[in-house]
């Protein structure tokens, strides 16, 4: 078995290559390279790869990616339309979406910003203290990620609630279901956290329609990804002061831009893409086990459906 390696970071042979192999017994790996020629390889594994890759692999008979989302290969023009995409599943980062759910929430609700403003002036003023029921939390979207944060807000008895296609939902939450649904769920929500796969049916959703349908003086958490959100549609409900405030981690250019207008709003808190991270070991792991699993012809799991997009 051959694999080949692609991404369009900088890959370590110490870090990704040898590991991968060392959890491959008698699999040959190798560092995807343009200026090399085919390597006939058996299988890919990539993160934001060429296209180049899949017009010189032309033996390849599936593609692992190392995230949850899949969104930027199935832009790719040469990606073959029957090609089997496996996706990473959780490897360390649901915990992670949970924390930053957490910091998110409960610097806004418990006004954490407001005393560090206090602190800067020297003032010590306690604030009203919190009402978790006037703080209802919505996940959009329910996978393995969502479900993991809107599990870990229940606990901490924050009202919960997700939305999905499904919508299933973990015990102690409550479940809205495709798009009839989304108004109900809207309506009752004050934190949108937002989770959701990138598909033709979820670009755009947080807009400026659906974002007024919140509670007033809402809060976004966006942890998708930045083609879910009208960012213009955003910078107007803040201005309103329908929304009172956002913590973003993706953005439709990244890194964002030093001219937009989120790093300088008084309300908008950036981070540059790091609400999860793959932690490399569990990611080599599960990897490894799911190509093993592929080539011997066993079941495995994150198999992408072309049509969902996830």
């Amino acid at each position: 078995m051959k694999i080949v390696f692609a991404s369009s970071h900088e890959i370590s042979q110490h870090e990704w290559i040898e590991p991968l192999a060392q959890a491959l017994p008698g699999a040959e790996v190798v560092l995807w390279r343009p200026d090399l020629p085919a390597q006939d390889a058996d299988v890919a594994v990539v993160w934001t790869p060429p296209d180049a890759l899949f017009q010189r692999e032309r033996r390849l008979r599936a593609v692992f990616n190392l995230g949850a989302g899949v969104d930027a290969l199935f832009r790719l023009p040469s990606l073959p339309p029957d090609m089997p995409v496996v996706r990473l599943e959780d490897a360390g980062m649901a915990v992670q979406m949970a924390e930053y759910a957490v910091w998110a929430v409960v610097r806004a609700s418990r006004q954490f910003d407001a005393y560090v403003a206090q602190q800067g002036a020297g003032q010590w003023q306690p604030l009203p203290e919190l009402d978790r029921a006037q703080w209802p939390v919505g996940v959009l979207g329910t996978g393995v990620m969502g479900t993991r944060v809107a599990q870990t807000l229940a606990a901490l008895d924050y009202p919960v609630a997700g939305w999905s296609r499904s919508g299933k939902v973990p015990a102690g939450v409550e479940g809205f279901a495709g798009a009839d649904q989304l108004p109900a769920f809207l309506a009752r929500t004050r934190v949108l956290v937002n989770t959701l796969p990138l598909t033709p049916e979820t670009r755009d959703i947080m807009r400026r329609d659906t974002l007024r349908q919140l509670l007033p003086g809402a809060y976004l958490v966006n942890m998708g990804r930045g083609d879910h959100l009208v960012e213009e549609d955003l910078l107007a409900l803040l201005d309103t002061g329908h929304i009172s405030g956002a913590t973003l981690d993706v953005f439709r250019q990244e890194p964002l831009p030093q001219e937009h207008p989120f790093w300088r709003h008084p309300r908008v808190t950036v981070t540059p893409h790091v609400a999860a991270l793959s932690l490399r070991r569990q990611t080599i792991a599960q990897v490894a086990d799911k190509i093993g699993r592929f080539m011997r012809g066993e079941p495995l799991t994150g198999v992408v459906e072309r049509g969902r997009g996830y």
